[in-house]
């Protein structure tokens, strides 16, 4: 069996700011922008690595999703508990000071954790955790 993963989806709440971030602070190229109904998803991924993306979407776009769910959605999605992503990188600090001066909200600068991984964590402007983890 051959199964890789394609892309990801993470919610955002500013398509604009969520794009900046991604693509300005992070580096990730814009492969998709597309506009309907007034919602916007944006498809973003690194460079190098045409078979990965994250899809950035509106998380009220969900068909089927009730006014009580979007409610709960958006306040998750504040709380920063609704999404979490694991991106990594084989400089930990350097791209951590990018983000760092970009504003991004910072959860946790670079730490040895105990079980062995080097990583930091920030919050995308949606609110999204992301643990950016040094490739060794």
């Amino acid at each position: 069996m051959d199964i890789s993963i394609h892309a990801s989806f993470l919610p955002h709440a500013d398509p604009d700011a969520s794009l900046a971030f991604y693509r300005d602070t992070l580096g990730f190229e814009v492969r998709n922008d597309v506009g309907y109904h007034g919602m916007r998803w944006i498809t973003v991924g690194p460079a190098d690595q045409p078979g990965t993306a994250i899809v950035l979407f509106p998380p009220n776009a969900s068909p089927g999703v009730t006014d009580e769910e979007k409610r709960t959605i958006a306040e998750m999605m504040a709380k920063g508990t609704y999404a979490i992503m694991l991106l990594a990188t084989p400089d930990l600090d350097a791209a951590f000071e990018k983000i760092q001066a970009s504003g991004a909200e910072i959860v946790e600068e670079p730490t040895m954790q105990p079980y062995g991984v080097r990583d930091c964590a920030v919050r995308d402007p949606a609110g999204n955790l992301l643990r950016v983890q040094e490739r060794r």
